[in-house]
């Protein structure tokens, strides 16, 4: 019953809804200024279209993939330990990852790719947030387009509402902004530099390819035992960042990175030939309180906020209203 509903409320594709024609009396038509507008409104809602049908089209392909098939196996894997550890109520664990275990066809599953089926979630099932931060111009950018494409459905199996995901990057264009909010996610209006807490509550982060200055301070906000073990972090690997940056320059300039090496696991995502680069050196991480707890007590203790003042080939936008 719950699915049937589910799919009563699916919109079929990934479209706006389209707002009602008004009547337009033969007697006046549009003159200048007003039928100038009238053609931008136009074609905004034209190029805005387009976008939508290639995220559809790129939709089809990844769920057809090996990739996506063998990316929800790793995710599967990761969240079953993370509910685990959030204590999720007794019965709602299988709720809670029913949606990710492949069991539909491609056929089956790219039906109603646009739905928003978290809806129908079971009362005391476990509940995320999901913030996504740098996903680029997906408008104009291929692998951008990618990527967003894996989070729409990333919510669908996961069963996360999309106003229940916020999405920001500086460089996005009205014309992206006007997407994200047709497809019902939640834009942020400020450019938080990756700093947002996750307030209680159990949040994926979801930043793919990002500037390493901007995991260091999502890092920062949550630095302590009870927030990090709320967090689930899906980006640039951790034990690549190790591997590629001198341990001085680490230790110095990302110094939470640095510090939380030893209190996460990492999970790669599978490389494959078809989005190697959209999708490589992509990990999922997550923060097991029996590692929090076995870092040096003083690991805690140093909570000051990151600055980059003397950090070269710094790569994140930075916010220009805010003291730094």
């Amino acid at each position: 019953m719950a699915a049937a509903a589910a799919a009563a409320e699916a919109p079929g594709s990934w479209r706006a809804a389209a707002p009602r024609k008004r009547r337009r009396s033969a007697a006046r038509r549009p003159r200048g200024r007003e039928a100038a507008a009238l053609g931008r409104e136009t074609q905004t809602e034209a190029d805005r279209a387009v976008v939508l049908r290639r995220l559809q089209e790129a939709a089809e392909d990844l769920l057809l993939s090996d990739f996506w098939s063998l990316a929800l196996e790793t995710i599967n894997s990761c969240l079953t330990k993370h509910l685990e550890q959030l204590k999720a109520p007794d019965g709602t664990l299988l709720e809670a990852l029913g949606n990710l275990h492949l069991n539909s066809s491609p056929d089956e599953s790219a039906v109603t790719p646009g739905a928003i089926p978290g809806e129908t979630l079971v009362p005391g099932t476990c509940r995320w947030k999901c913030v996504c931060y740098g996903i680029g111009n997906f408008a104009t950018c291929v692998i951008a387009r990618y990527q967003l494409t894996f989070l729409l459905l990333f919510l669908e199996k996961c069963r996360i509402p999309r106003r229940h995901c916020w999405v920001y990057d500086p460089l996005f264009s009205q014309l992206e902004i006007g997407v994200l909010n047709s497809l019902g996610l939640t834009v942020l209006s400020e450019n938080e530099e990756g700093k947002r807490s996750v307030d209680g509550e159990p949040t994926i982060f979801y930043m793919p390819h990002c500037g390493t200055a901007l995991y260091n301070n999502l890092l920062w906000s949550n630095w302590s035992l009870d927030a990090l073990s709320q967090m689930l972090l899906i980006g640039n690997s951790f034990q690549g960042l190790e591997e590629r940056l001198l341990g001085r320059i680490l230790q110095k300039n990302y110094t939470y990175i640095a510090k939380i090496l030893k209190g996460l696991e990492e999970l790669e995502l599978p490389e494959t030939s078809q989005y190697t680069d959209v999708f490589n050196d992509t990990s999922i991480h997550w923060f097991p309180v029996q590692k929090l707890q076995q870092l040096p007590t003083d690991t805690w203790a140093f909570q000051e906020e990151p600055d980059y003042q003397d950090c070269e080939d710094l790569e994140i936008i930075r916010n220009k209203t805010r003291d730094h």
